[in-house]
């Protein structure tokens, strides 16, 4: 069972997920990463590319998910060096801090109530964020063209391109697919049909949609809203 709520942490997102069953898990790309607990091991999520597909991993998970762009300068590590990756924290951070780090979300009342804790004092570290992240996801999910977007925020295509990697992982054209992939994915769910959807969201028509969701999540987009995987 999945669980979420808004965290303390403007932008983030707190969540508990103890699978059902042995099947695989499906985490689709969001743009985001995430700081993970998972049977007294710290782990980082780096932002995905594609669905992350979990392989029946079985016990109780808990994370904070950051909001897109922000956890690079909490970890000191550019996104693009954490894609399509999950590592421990030991690997990012020095190994005397990341076992006091999981003593402390081990002794918490909750796991997530320590992971947010330390995503509190991190962000309470690292001073007040960069803007340009928020920006770059605010005119993409608007549906602007990269090069538009480039120019509202006062960068060259070069620079975008150069601040998209070390904030998200990836480029502004796969950033700009990923938002859209859930801006249809949250139409759909509403019950809007699938051709009104992909024109709604900015696809050429539905051939379009169906094969972004696809080459995104390995799905097709009724399966996908069907549940599965």
């Amino acid at each position: 069972m999945y669980e979420e709520r808004a965290s303390l942490l403007p932008g983030a997102v707190v969540w508990t997920n103890t699978p059902s069953g042995t099947g695989d898990g499906r985490v689709l790309p969001d743009g985001c990463m995430d700081l993970l607990w998972h049977e007294g091991r710290l782990l980082i999520a780096g932002p995905d590319t594609r669905a992350y597909v979990t392989e029946g991993a079985s016990g109780t998970w808990a994370g904070v998910r950051f909001h897109p762009g922000t956890a690079p300068a909490l970890l000191g590590v550019p996104a693009h060096e954490l894609r399509d990756r999950r590592v421990d924290l030991a690997d990012l951070r020095p190994v005397a801090d990341v076992r006091r780090l999981t003593a402390r979300v081990n002794a918490a009342a909750t796991p997530q109530a320590g992971l947010e804790d330390i995503a509190l004092r991190w962000a309470g570290e690292s001073g007040p964020p960069d803007p340009l992240p928020a920006g770059i996801v605010a005119a993409l999910n608007a549906g602007r063209p990269v090069a538009a977007t480039a120019d509202e925020l006062g960068l060259s295509p070069r620079q975008l391109h150069r601040r998209s990697l070390a904030a998200f992982g990836y480029g502004p054209k796969t950033l700009a697919r990923i938002l859209r992939l859930h801006r249809a994915l949250t139409l759909a769910r509403t019950g809007v049909p699938y051709a009104d959807t992909a024109t709604r969201t900015g696809y050429a028509d539905q051939a379009h949609l169906a094969r972004e969701v696809r080459d995104l999540t390995g799905l097709s987009l009724s399966r996908l809203l069907a549940g599965h995987g």
